[in-house]
This record gives C-alpha cells, structure tokens and sequence, in this order.
C-alpha cells in the first residue's frame, strides 16, 4: 500500500480537476532547495521503471539492422532505423526532428551510437530521447518491454522540474505507488536527500496542483 498522505494528495487533485474530454497525465512537480545546480553533480538524471507503467503506450523506435531488427519489430517496436535512415536524417534536420518529436523513446545497437550523437545528438540530447544502447548479446525485446514502463527524469539546471508519473484514469493506489517509486530514486539522488527537496506537488495535464504533504 501507497503512503497514505500521497494517495490522499492524488484523491484530492482528481476531486478538484473537472474531467477533460482527452486523457489527462498525472505529473509530479518537485522543487529543490539548497543546491548549485550548475554544478552537474547536483543535478537529477535518473531513469526509473513505474511499477505500474505511464498507463499509455508509447512509441518506440529502434536502430538496427538484420536479426536484431526483426526482433524489435515483434517485441512492438514502431519503426526500425537502418544505417541509410540514420545518414539520412543527418543530412535532413527537417526529418531529423520530425522523428525525435513523434517517438517517446529509442534503442540502438552500440555500432550505431557515436554515429546517432553526432548526427541527432543536439536534436535528442535536449528532448531526454537519446537511445538506449543494446550490447551485443542482450535481447532488444527485454529493453522495449521495460521502456515501456520506464521514464528518464531529468532537473538539467534547474530546481523544478516535472515529472509524469501516469494517467488520470489508473487507479490511484497505482498512480501513488508510481509517486513514491519516483520520490524514493530522486531522494536518493540528492545529496542531502529529502532536506533537499522544498516541496512536492502532484498536478493534471489542465488540472490544478496539490501539495503532497
């Protein structure tokens, strides 16, 4: 069971927030206090398995070639990259960002990584969305099946960021078990963990925000 104050904070936000006619995510707003964030040691980069998935299904693409390829297309994979893709996405920035804005999240085979930073680095880089490596040996559909569950959280150099932690229409016992998962690994990352966060908020997509207490 959920810690009692973060499902009361969540049963009150979704009382107080009119249902919209599309799906709402469910986000956590954390401020952080006492801390240089321009020092990159201070800052949160964490990427966290949900223990109950984001509730959506993202799209997730994949630069591969040959059997891995075909592995990623049945784990679900949307879209597998070739070599010819990439270079030319390189060359067609237009396209280039195209592909970074419709997919969630993406895998490559090692091979393809110093080519992916320097041709997509600056486009992906700043989204959160450069791709997961797969080493060789490792199976692409354990990777897929856990992005789908995975969100990277990232404060880069400031002290509020926000984070989604699922949809407004998952039960909440799942949304606050989500809340505390998220809540455990930023505390943890902190250098003074919890003395370093001034306040957390749970908020909707449109909706109004809740402090968690």
């Amino acid at each position: 069971m959920a810690d009692e104050s973060i499902v009361e904070a969540i049963e009150k936000l979704l009382a107080e927030s009119p249902e919209r006619k599309f799906s709402e995510g469910v986000e956590l707003a954390i401020n952080l206090k006492n801390l240089d964030m321009s020092q990159p040691k201070n800052r949160v980069d964490e990427e966290i398995l949900l223990p109950n998935g984001l509730g959506k299904d993202l799209k997730i693409a994949v630069f591969a070639k040959g059997e891995v390829g075909l592995q990623a297309k049945e784990a679900g994979a949307e879209i597998v990259f070739s070599e010819e893709d990439l270079a030319e996405m390189a060359e067609d920035k237009s396209r280039a960002r195209s592909v970074a804005n419709e997919y969630d999240f993406f895998v490559a085979e090692v091979q393809y990584m110093a080519q992916i930073g320097k041709a997509l680095g600056a486009i992906l880089g700043p989204r959160g969305k450069m791709p997961t490596p797969l080493p060789p040996g490792k199976n692409v559909a354990d990777l897929i099946n856990s992005a789908r569950s995975s969100i990277r959280v990232r404060s880069k150099d400031k002290l509020t960021f926000h984070v989604s932690v699922g949809r407004r229409e998952m039960d909440i016992q799942e949304l606050a078990e989500n809340v505390e998962t998220v809540l455990s690994r930023v505390e943890g990352s902190l250098e003074k963990g919890k003395h370093n966060i001034k306040a957390i908020y749970v908020t909707t997509t449109m909706g109004k925000s809740v402090k968690v207490a």
